[in-house]
């Protein structure tokens, strides 16, 4: 090596360290193609499919796997609860170093944040460790934000360094209180719930939250997160993060490599049925319940627009009576989950 090239060395090396390599986990050839086409229910579980099940890491692993899926360029933790985009953000963590620990105060150390929170599914895996909705971020705003659902907030309770804040909703259909985090993170949170809808429907019905319902997203949330995803769109960073938690878990987040898959499952029309050959799916007119002929009872069960079960019944010939005076809500006719407005 000639003394230029040694002198020249050292400022490679800070070269590459600036330049992050390319993402080399793009989905497969073909990877989507048993969904393209598709929309509504039949979309649904084509994506279900596709993306289930994934190579399931242990809880304790994750720490090892946020340097891959959630650095910054410049090496440390991408926060979204402390970033402050186009801007200094109040402190910084480093991997390792600073995770979490015990803390008094913002700024202390760095948490494992389920975004969707681990109590409203028991704590079960593989949801528990799934990094498509696993974040790092401060543990003391984790603690703050607790098991809340995301939302608007009108009146504050409490706001962090960045202005993520809890208070009560502003939301049209839930007036309990929520955390809302800062408008560049929307609508990754809001594909983030996409995902786990669809990843987790053969479970979902079983979930307890303010945002689910019969193993659906309620029908405040589904209006909520489907505004911030368009208010938000799909970020560098956020492409970044599927692909390299693909390259760990072996499945993706679908609405990020196809965002216009959000409209197509809960767009305006998206609980539109179409007939296939004789076979007539459910629908409600006129305040009563439509569909095949049963070959015996089906269960029926209606929740509200906050996932709160108001009436059950029995569908055992054509135009049941629903009740009356409802608003938008979710019907689980069966195994199948309509969406309605009254």
């Amino acid at each position: 090596m000639t003394p230029a090239a040694h002198m020249l060395l050292p400022r490679l090396r800070y070269l590459l360290l600036l330049c992050p390599l390319p993402a080399v986990a793009q989905p497969p050839p073909g990877y989507y193609d048993p969904a393209m086409g598709l929309s509504g229910e039949t979309l649904k579980a084509a994506l279900h499919d596709i993306i289930s099940p994934h190579t399931v890491q242990q809880y304790g692993s994750l720490w090892s796997y946020f340097p891959q899926t959630d650095a910054r360029q410049n090496g440390t933790v991408w926060d979204i609860y402390s970033d402050v985009p186009d801007g200094t953000p109040p402190y910084t963590y480093t991997f390792g170093t600073d995770q979490c620990g015990q803390y008094d105060s913002e700024g202390d150390c760095y948490n494992r944040e389920h975004s969707v929170p681990q109590g409203w599914f028991n704590g079960e895996y593989p949801m528990y460790s799934d990094l498509h909705h696993m974040y790092p971020v401060d543990g003391f705003v984790n603690n703050k934000r607790g098991e809340l659902p995301y939302g608007e907030v009108g009146a504050t309770d409490w706001v962090s360094q960045n202005n993520t804040r809890t208070g009560s909703s502003t939301t049209p259909g839930y007036n309990g209180t929520v955390c809302e985090p800062i408008d560049a993170y929307k609508g990754d949170l809001a594909r983030t719930y996409f995902y786990m809808v669809v990843r987790y429907s053969d479970v979902a019905a079983g979930w307890s939250s303010p945002m689910f319902a019969a193993g659906e997203l309620t029908i405040w949330a589904e209006n909520q997160l489907l505004a911030w995803h368009l208010a938000d769109p799909v970020s560098p960073k956020e492409t970044a993060r599927n692909n390299a938690i693909y390259g760990i878990q072996q499945n993706r987040n679908p609405f990020i490599d196809h965002p216009e898959w959000v409209q197509s499952l809960w767009g305006p029309t998206a609980g539109i049925h179409a007939e296939a050959g004789t076979q007539r799916a459910w629908w409600v007119y006129d305040g009563h319940l439509y569909g095949p002929e049963p070959a015996g009872a089906v269960p029926v069960v209606l929740y509200d627009a906050t996932g709160r079960q108001v009436w059950e019944g029995s569908f055992r010939t054509q135009g049941l009576a629903l009740p009356e005076g409802l608003g938008p809500g979710l019907l689980r006719v069966g195994s199948t989950t309509l969406r309605f407005i009254r």
